[in-house]
């Protein structure tokens, strides 16, 4: 039999779930070929895999890599880092937020704003067709799949007015929402305690599942609260899903600061309940205890209605900081208040491109008052400035990769400066740190989470699976080494233990240095 690759001599964890078995891994036309152990047969590259796992290309379900291969070689680093973990498809399009769809009017408008959550002078696409076609002509070493984000059809149609949206663009967005789903968005997307998302109503967001729901793809939220009201948030979320007939995916859960602390115990058990009942409910879980977004996202949402531009007026007007000096203490009905939940001593800043010295530095270590340092980096900054939230708790984390419905999303946010290191660490921590040293999971059941349930939940087919003619997206790694190396000080470290990673029948990463080869493409339900 001639091949274009074999891999001889390695364990095979399928994507199922079931035990590891002896097999070589055949590749033929960027499809699997499985065989016997040592059998016959020849291929124009052969991998040795003796002592190593043979596993699906990992499948991160949440990421924030939208525009990481569109913003030109100075980003290469950063896009780069999810395939040397082993992630052969990510998708994006999380938390509400995406590069499309949008009326081309609000596109200018736009830009500004993404620019603050992509890191770059990155474009907005009227369809998910044009978001495709850009990436085609940007080569990239794994793939890339989208959900529609409900803050971007917001922003695409209503603006970023604090406001409800009338009914005709409601239409207006469900019928921009189904023609990205019909040109293959992988499902919709919220978060809602991210403006312009948290302005909409649940009404209008079962408006908008329900389009998803017709053609199969789930609901994804960031819940409107993680923190204090996450079991309202969740109850919401359920709510949704119920009137919509939408599948229901509850993305990186967790319940965060002080006040929710433990309170997973009550949520996990709320879902299995509901699955038990016959409810089609998924999570997925990043293996860190802090956070990670952008630093607007600690004032309260009116200060960011009307988009970047009128935050930063409200930001040079002392007035309105005290405003929002009162409104951190006092507290918003119906906002998730990360630093009344934590306070300033745990926000501490990621990435600020032009004043990088005060990376991995809290806010409240900045001087004076924390409102204000916060104020003058953002208009120092433009608006661009990620931060790190210290805010979980290590039991919570632990219960949510355990449970039997979670698979695992990086949330990698890939933006220059100190990004969260999950952004390059997640899938290798998982298997070293909770697999390997505390026995959390079998590695054959992380290997799933990683995997077969991830390309199930958002409809990839022929992926996440060794077997006869899937998709030749393969990672080897070695169970006893494998550990993260990235770190909040280095965070684009790659791992430990990966031997090779193979996207559509080509080795894209070897011994952790990419190839030459960019196989990678957009990939669709």
């Amino acid at each position: 039999m001639n091949l274009d690759l074999l891999i001889r001599g390695g364990q095979v964890a399928d994507g199922t779930g079931t035990p590891l078995r002896p097999a070589d891994v055949g590749v033929r036309e960027g499809r699997v070929v499985l065989l016997p152990p040592t059998g016959e047969a020849a291929a124009r590259e052969v991998l040795d895999a003796a002592g190593l796992v043979v596993a699906p290309g990992f499948i991160d379900v949440h990421t924030h890599s939208d525009a990481a291969t569109l913003l030109g070689p100075e980003a290469w680093e950063l896009a780069a880092a999810p395939v040397r973990m082993g992630v052969t498809v990510e998708i994006s399009g999380n938390c509400g937020s995406g590069l499309f769809p949008a009326l081309p009017e609000r596109i200018p408008e736009m830009r500004a704003s993404s620019r603050v959550g992509f890191g770059g002078n990155v474009p907005v696409f009227e369809d998910f067709e044009g978001f495709a076609a850009a990436h085609a002509d940007a080569p990239r070493s794994n793939h890339l799949a989208s959900l529609v984000g409900h803050g971007t059809l917001r922003a695409g149609v209503v603006g970023y007015a604090d406001r409800a949206a009338t009914p005709y663009e409601l239409d207006v967005m469900c019928d921009l929402l189904d023609r990205a789903l019909a040109q293959g968005a992988a499902g919709l997307s919220t978060g809602l305690i991210y403006t312009p998302g948290t302005y909409g109503g649940t009404d209008e967001v079962v408006a908008l599942a329900r389009v998803a729901a017709r053609y199969g793809r789930p609901y994804v939220t960031h819940l409107r609260d993680e923190m204090a009201r996450v079991e309202e948030a969740l109850e919401e979320a359920v709510r949704i899903a119920r009137r919509s007939g939408a599948a229901l995916h509850v993305s990186h859960h967790k319940t965060a600061g002080k006040y929710a602390w433990g309170r997973t115990e009550r949520t996990l058990a709320y879902l299995s309940e509901l699955r038990a009942g016959g409810m089609d409910v998924t999570c997925d879980v990043y293996p860190y205890t802090e956070a990670s977004t952008s630093l607007s996202a600690m004032l309260p949402p009116w200060a960011n209605d009307g988009g970047t531009g009128a935050l930063l007026e409200r930001l040079r007007n002392p007035a309105q900081r005290e405003r929002m000096r009162r409104a951190i203490a006092e507290g918003v009905p119906g906002w998730e208040n990360t630093v009344g939940n934590g306070g300033w001593d745990r926000i501490s800043v990621a990435c600020a491109v032009r004043n990088p010295e005060v990376e991995g530095r809290t806010i409240a270590s900045l001087g004076g008052d924390p409102v204000d340092a916060a104020a003058e980096l953002l208009l120092a900054e433009e608006g661009e400035v990620t931060i790190i939230s210290h805010s979980m708790r290590e039991d919570d984390v632990r219960r949510v990769l355990a449970c039997d419905f979670s698979m695992i999303g990086s949330d990698g946010v890939p933006k220059p400066g100190h990004p969260h290191p999950r952004l390059a660490g997640t899938f290798p921590r998982v298997l070293g740190r909770y697999v390997r040293e505390q026995g959390l999971l079998s590695l054959e059941t992380a290997v799933a989470k990683m995997t077969g349930m991830a390309a199930a939940r958002f409809g990839l087919r022929d992926r996440g699976a060794v077997r006869d003619g899937a998709h030749a997206d393969l990672v080897l790694f070695d169970p006893a080494t494998v550990a993260d190396g990235a770190t909040y000080q280095d965070p684009l470290q790659p791992p430990d233990g990966l031997s090779a990673v193979v996207v559509a029948g080509q080795v894209a990463v070897r011994d952790g240095d990419l190839t030459a080869a960019r196989p990678g493409g957009v990939v669709t339900p």
